[in-house]
């Protein structure tokens, strides 16, 4: 069959029919330029448009002025494919300067031919053309051009006058004996199935085509996510809860404690630290003012009673509004603290502005309190069904909440920082999960009938336990896919324990922000019926004295457990970045 189509030319055909248009528009002109082909023929690779192939713009042939001229006898020509022509020689046109300004290039998929510079006798000339459309000069040394040359040509038609007919270049393209000296270049197919099984029996392991043999980096990898990292994930996740929750005591013991000291020195000069405990004072209190109108029962009722949205989506759009408002809240009182800042140290002309900013920061303040408080206690009261529920309502809400944070953040790409954000953020969740629990045990102390602390305790367990590995399984394959090593969760411990010290970090933005006034107001309105419960019915003297021994026995159990917890926090956090700054590297290194 044919190599040439009807309606398409070869870019040298093309070539030729320029050259006898416009190089060769003279009668006179007697020479003849022969144009040499490629050892392949580029129509076999079909994978480029016409567009592509065609450099030039076809011109109409003009017959009066074609004469066939014969073929130069003073250089040799390029073997070609076999071309179904009425001729036996392949074409002429073109002369070149010199044997090196052709650059001829052969490949198994193609050819490629460069014409560097072409002349004819009547002083025109031919600017490069490869046959790929690029015009990109090849500067090559003539001495390496010429070799390229001899290597494309046959024996004996070095320098010669020889044309090759279609029986010679057949015998050129005969790729059989090629292949079988070179064994390397072929990809042989076995067609008979017994030997093609034996072959794949003793080719190498049976998984050889989807796997891999890794090394000493993909062991230590498979070993980090599962026994390295998670503990130290666990460790600092523990270690943030506990920051919290000395947070959380240091809101309830220590704020009302210097509240009371300056009303000794009301009518001096307010100090910064004064002025931040009064706003968290004045937040906390409209927070409990709210909530004490709120109808617990109702809410309740209203969310075990409505069948529209199940409990576990409920469950799922709390969290996500929570985590919004502890983030908003942070930002919020860091605006706070710093408008009390200025009040405590402007001047007496900026004094009104200075107040009226703090105003409007404290009102802001308070309303994000309020909302936030408002959002956990809906969060509570859902856990709190779902536990009281006699069927499987906690068990799917588990499941749909922890695994739907893992499907949520493991196939993502997060970066160092904000994996230790997550790590916080994590920290936060856990102490939360704390308040909630102490939402039910209430609960259950006011309204539960019959024995209920087993299946409280066991639901507890439940929920912390699933939190724990939920937590682990996350961290772990995050730090898997974003090339997390597990000493950077001993760096973020240190960067915690630095904080627990007061000291300034490299970046102060890397800390541990929480607010715990929310929980505080979420706490102290499911404990305050709690204590009123087992208040004695006495005279009113006497019932009074009970508020107040009470009070003072909670306050100094509170107290007892923030020293404890703060001054074990600091203990470990000082050994900790001790440790850490002797050895020049963390304690838990790889």
């Amino acid at each position: 069959m044919g190599l040439r189509s009807s309606d398409r030319k070869l870019s040298f055909d093309i070539l030729s029919n320029i050259n006898n248009n416009f190089l060769f528009d003279d009668e006179e002109e007697d020479d003849s330029l022969p144009l040499f082909r490629s050892t392949t023929d580029p129509s076999q690779s079909r994978t480029k448009s016409d567009s592509e192939i065609s450099l030039v713009p076809k011109i109409r042939r003009n017959k009066k002025h074609k004469k066939k001229k014969p073929a130069s006898s003073g250089f040799a020509a390029i073997p070609e494919d076999p071309v179904l022509d009425s001729d036996e020689r392949i074409g002429c046109g073109i002369v070149f300067g010199s044997i090196s300004d052709l650059n001829c290039q052969s490949s198994y998929g193609g050819s490629v031919c460069t014409v560097v510079t072409a002349s004819c006798e009547s002083g025109n000339s031919l600017s490069q053309r490869n046959v790929n459309g690029s015009d990109d000069l090849a500067e090559e040394s003539p001495s390496k051009n010429q070799q390229r040359w001899n290597a494309a040509l046959p024996n004996g038609s070095v320098g010669g006058s020889d044309i090759l007919t279609k029986s010679e270049t057949a015998e050129l393209l005969n790729w059989k004996p090629l292949m079988a000296d070179d064994p390397h270049c072929t990809y042989p197919i076995e067609h008979s199935p017994w030997k093609y099984f034996l072959g794949a029996m003793y080719s190498g392991n049976s998984l050889q085509s989807t796997t891999t043999i890794g090394g000493e980096k993909e062991r230590q990898r498979v070993y980090d996510t599962i026994f390295r990292l998670p503990w130290r994930c666990e460790l600092i996740i523990d270690v943030g809860f506990f920051v919290c929750l000395d947070s959380f005591l240091s809101l309830l013991t220590i704020m009302p404690t210097r509240i009371l000291m300056t009303l000794y020195r009301l009518f001096g000069s307010l100090s910064t630290a004064v002025l931040c405990d009064f706003s968290c004072f004045v937040v906390l209190a409209c927070g409990l003012t709210l909530l004490e109108r709120t109808d617990i029962s109702l809410i309740y009722h209203m969310i075990r009673g409505q069948g529209t949205i199940k409990l576990y989506v409920v469950y799922n759009v709390l969290e996500m509004f929570d985590r919004l408002f502890q983030n908003f809240g942070g930002d919020v009182m860091e605006t706070l603290f710093y408008s009390a800042e200025t009040l405590a140290n402007c001047s007496e002309e900026d004094r009104n502005s200075c107040i009226w900013k703090f105003i409007y920061d404290l009102a802001l303040a308070t309303a994000s309190s309020i909302c936030h408080s408002f959002v956990l206690l809906a969060h509570a009261i859902t856990l709190s069904t779902c536990i009281a529920a006699h069927s499987n309502a906690l068990l799917a809400l588990l499941v749909s909440n922890n695994f739907s944070e893992i499907k949520g953040y493991v196939f993502k790409r997060f970066s160092k920082e904000n994996i230790q954000f997550l790590v916080y953020a994590d920290s936060i969740e856990r102490f939360h999960i704390l308040a909630f629990l102490l939402f039910v045990l209430a609960q259950n102390i006011l309204e539960a009938e019959g024995p209920w602390f087993k299946s409280f305790v066991i639901n507890a367990l439940m929920v912390f336990i699933g939190e724990m590995l939920v937590d682990i399984i996350k961290h772990s394959f995050l730090a898997k896919f974003n090339g997390i090593k597990p000493i950077t969760y001993s760096e973020y411990l240190e960067d915690l324990c630095k904080q627990t010290l007061n000291r300034k970090t490299e970046d102060e933005k890397k800390i541990l922000t929480f607010v715990p006034l929310a929980p505080a107001c979420v706490v102290i309105r499911v404990l305050t019926p709690v204590f009123a419960a087992h208040l004695p019915c006495s005279p009113l003297p006497w019932r009074l004295f009970w508020i107040f021994l009470l009070s003072s026995i909670t306050y100094v159990m509170l107290t007892s457990l923030k020293v404890m917890i703060g001054m074990g926090l600091q203990k470990h956090a000082a050994w900790y970045v001790e440790r850490c700054r002797k050895r020049k590297h963390h304690l838990h290194s790889d």
